[in-house]
């Protein structure tokens, strides 16, 4: 099977990330793995920082958001951003999570995280993951977990009770979506099971951030693969990608960063989401520790760049209908740059022409995409964090099928062609983007 995807041995190793990524914490702390692995120096936010020409290093909020940044030989004329997030739709489970069912079952109470379809959660395997915190010697600690089990399932209801079910289902996420967790013997175990997961003594965990997650591996499907499925494409294919592309890569004259943002799945209003401060302040830390002005940091802002990374709407195979007239992206066509006219993605002429030159100088195929003018779309980080970072900035993602489904589908092609662009920008010079603009 020669025509099998060349790219597989890529693939395979984003998958992997992205199974090791159940949650936005766990995603966070596996890109600090690597990038320590890598030669990156953790700062605090809650410390004075002490940078030198050439160092790298990244800084997380909440465990949950993460920038890295790297810092040029010589002298500093910009920024180089690439965002993406870590979050995904999903179920989280409430503070008193057990629910008895006629003496008979245990399910949990859980609510909505995000805009998903909900119904692609039923009948599969699923578990518990993301962070708690506890106490240690009398300090507070947060930590990841995760159940690495099957342990849950949302069952559907039978035909038999729902003739009318296939002829489309208005689900009610407090009594059709919350998932059975056990017979009446688990009553009163969901604490105990968590606190053996994480290695902690269940009367320490003070709180939790906890959510379900598809436990089904991500997997390389098609006649030839070239098309990938997996959860949590959206947007962990991009935050894979960008870390590839900043750790292959080493900067001319800009500093390099690649921003992990959380919460963009429910507005990004938090201090860890795009529309908080945290690059903001970030960047003026950095400029502050190389001992500059704020003059001089509002000259590197007009000669920097973003690239906001997550993921597009590739054209449907089944319903093609719904895709704009004239801008049709597909899996496998490259990377896809988007439009809107509210700026509810803000992409605009120049900015889609220094994306489509670094497109053709890294020699990767490039697509636009834009909404049916009668179909309302979403939005996404890089308008939201050009509120606080006023910089020049272009929307871009993988196409895929079925965003914000519990089990995604992408373009296997697509990986490769997306961390050589990424990989190309982080490397270029202020005149190998902005020309004469």
């Amino acid at each position: 099977m020669d025509k099998i995807n060349k790219n597989a041995d890529i693939v395979h190793k984003m998958l992997k990330f992205i199974e090791e990524s159940p949650t936005c914490f766990h995603a966070v702390e596996n890109v600090q793995k690597q990038l320590k692995k890598n030669g990156y120096l953790s700062i605090s936010e809650n410390e004075k920082w002490k940078l030198s020409a050439g160092g790298k290093y990244y800084v997380n909020r909440n465990d949950s958001a993460l920038i890295a940044f790297r810092l040029p030989e010589k002298e500093v004329k910009g920024f180089h951003m690439i965002a993406s997030h870590s979050d995904s739709p999903c179920f989280k489970i409430k503070e008193t999570p057990e629910i008895t069912v006629e003496e008979q079952y245990i399910k949990l109470n859980t609510e909505p995280y995000g805009g998903m379809i909900m119904g692609t959660w039923l009948d599969r395997p699923l578990s518990v993951a993301g962070r708690i915190v506890v106490s240690e010697n009398g300090r507070l600690v947060s930590r990841t977990v995760a159940v690495d089990r099957d342990l849950l399932i949302i069952p559907n209801m039978a035909i038999h009770m729902n003739r009318d079910i296939n002829k489309g289902m208005e689900y009610n996420a407090q009594t059709d979506m919350l998932p059975l967790y056990g017979g009446i013997g688990s009553r009163n175990s969901f604490r105990d099971l968590i606190a053996e997961a994480a290695g902690v003594k269940s009367e320490d965990i003070l709180s939790s951030d906890l959510f379900l997650y598809n436990r089904e591996a991500g997997r390389i499907l098609g006649v030839e693969g070239e098309f990938i499925a997996a959860p949590r494409l959206d947007d962990l294919e991009c935050v894979y990608a960008s870390l590839q592309a900043m750790l292959d890569s080493k900067p001319e004259e800009h500093i390099n960063l690649m921003i992990v943002f959380d919460n963009e799945e429910v507005g990004s209003m938090t201090r860890q989401g795009a529309a908080s401060t945290f690059l903001q302040d970030t960047l003026l830390r950095i400029c502050e520790a190389l001992s500059l002005t704020q003059g001089d940091y509002c000259r590197l802002t007009a000669d920097s760049f973003m690239i906001s990374a997550d993921n597009a709407h590739g054209v449907h195979p089944n319903h093609p209908e719904k895709a704009d007239p004239t801008n049709r992206p597909y899996l496998n066509g490259g990377i896809v740059i988007k439009y809107h006219g509210s700026q509810k993605y803000t992409t605009d002429a120049v900015s889609a022409a220094v994306m489509k030159d670094i497109c053709k100088r890294a020699e990767v195929p490039f697509q636009t995409y834009a909404n049916r003018s009668d179909i309302a779309g979403g939005s996404t980080l890089g308008n939201i964090s050009a509120a606080q970072v006023p910089v020049s900035t272009v929307d871009i993602g993988f196409a895929q099928l079925a965003m914000h489904s519990a089990y995604e589908t992408a373009g296997s092609r697509d990986v490769e062609a997306m961390i050589k662009a990424l990989s190309c920008f982080y490397g270029m010079g202020s005149t190998g983007i902005f020309g004469d603009l």
